[in-house]
């Protein structure tokens, strides 16, 4: 079956798919098989070379080279050309992968490599990152009825540790890049208002998903935090408020890390400010308790066996699991009682302090010695010329 050019959205893509089309009525029959498998696969096809492509519809070199001067292309090398021009951000990082191979440089060299590249994305994201604007995409977070978070591919796994930091601190906080798909991301928006904040992920090689929910978001009132790349990002063309972070990585597409530490910048700073995020925080620690490891409080006899091993209900009768739901509950009342509360505490512990090694001294200070001990020490003692 014939694609039709409409369906392709990239303009080199839709040029090359037109030619095709409006050639396909004088073609010959092998030239007809080939333009099918060319619409049908045209990324596939920009990758190939002309033995390749040919082999792919059982034809030989020379007929691959006829299809594209039937095209009005000079010959195959050509007709490639305008293949990958639609494809360059695509291929970018598979050229970049080739021509690293090709140069043989070393793997400490490439190591060394990344992490300064990683390094130096940080910079930059810090350097370009104002301070009004990253107050504003907070103060939207906080205020948020409601919060979304869309990316799909590499971003949705950035997508599920932004809900995991702000979960604590906000009453409703939810990642769509789940196992339904946009669909079931849509449906979720569906009711979506001005009272919602979606924040959208998206980066080279942007995913028309992300686009299009965070557009249909937007088109319903929501409010919409981008993290992208730059103001050119099809994501930032319909943003409130964006965030742009820079992703340059040599061997990929895209380096999440400068993504990941300001997803985290921004996590800290809403705990910071929200409400009752020491009481939230303290809540969270003391739920997951029964799931946390400490190798310092294991059994004895019991270090060389998994975690799973230890039972759940033996963790909390240990001290130190004790001792770690007394500090979460101090934790409570501490925020509960106030600040005159924490500074009289604070008080009382800095006069424990003080006391304490007196205390401790007055205990262990060595008594005198009675006459009856200095009696049994004298009759003891013997002179150097003493028989044994």
């Amino acid at each position: 079956m014939i694609h039709h050019p409409s369906a392709v959205t990239n303009p080199a893509e839709q040029a090359i798919a037109a030619r095709i089309v409006a050639a396909m009525p004088t073609l010959t029959p092998i030239h007809r098989r080939m333009g099918e498998y060319v619409l049908a696969n045209l990324f596939r096809a920009a990758t190939m070379r002309i033995d390749e492509l040919a082999s792919a519809v059982g034809a030989s070199v020379a007929s691959a080279n006829r299809f594209a001067r039937a095209l009005g292309f000079d010959g195959y090398p050509q007709f490639r050309e305008a293949l990958v021009r639609g494809f360059e951000a695509t291929l970018a990082p598979v050229e970049r992968l080739r021509s690293a191979q090709e140069s043989r440089a070393a793997a400490d060299d490439l190591v060394d490599a990344s992490l300064e590249q990683a390094a130096d994305n940080l910079q930059a994201t810090r350097t370009s990152l104002d301070r009004a604007t990253t107050d504003a995409a907070v103060d939207a977070i906080i205020a948020a009825r409601r919060v979304f978070i869309v990316g799909f591919g590499a971003s949705a796994f950035l997508a599920g540790l932004m809900e995991h930091g702000l979960l604590p601190y906000h009453d409703y906080v939810r990642s769509l890049a789940v196992s339904g798909g946009p669909s079931h991301a849509a449906r979720h928006l569906v009711r979506s208002n001005d009272g919602d904040l979606l924040i959208g992920i998206a980066f080279p090689r942007y995913v028309e998903d992300t686009i299009e929910l965070a557009r249909r978001a937007a088109g319903r009132g929501a409010r919409v935090l981008a993290l992208t790349d730059s103001p050119r990002s099809p994501l930032a063309q319909f943003a409130d408020l964006a965030l742009y972070v820079r992703a340059d990585r040599r061997l990929a597409s895209n380096a999440d890390s400068a993504v990941l530490a300001v997803i985290e910048a921004l996590c800290d700073a809403v705990a910071y400010r929200a409400q009752r995020s020491v009481k939230a925080a303290a809540d969270v620690s003391e739920f997951v308790l029964p799931w946390l490891f400490d190798p310092q409080s294991t059994p004895a006899g019991t270090a060389d066996q998994p975690a799973r091993a230890l039972s759940k209900s033996a963790r909390p009768k240990d001290g130190k699991a004790r001792g770690m739901k007394a500090k979460v509950a101090e934790a409570k009342g501490t925020e509960a009682r106030g600040p005159e509360a924490k500074g009289r505490e604070a008080s009382s512990l800095e006069t424990k302090r003080t006391e304490a090694p007196l205390t401790k001294t007055s205990r262990t200070a060595p008594k005198a010695p009675t006459a009856a001990a200095n009696s049994r020490t004298t009759r003891t003692t013997r002179t150097p010329h003493s028989k044994r």
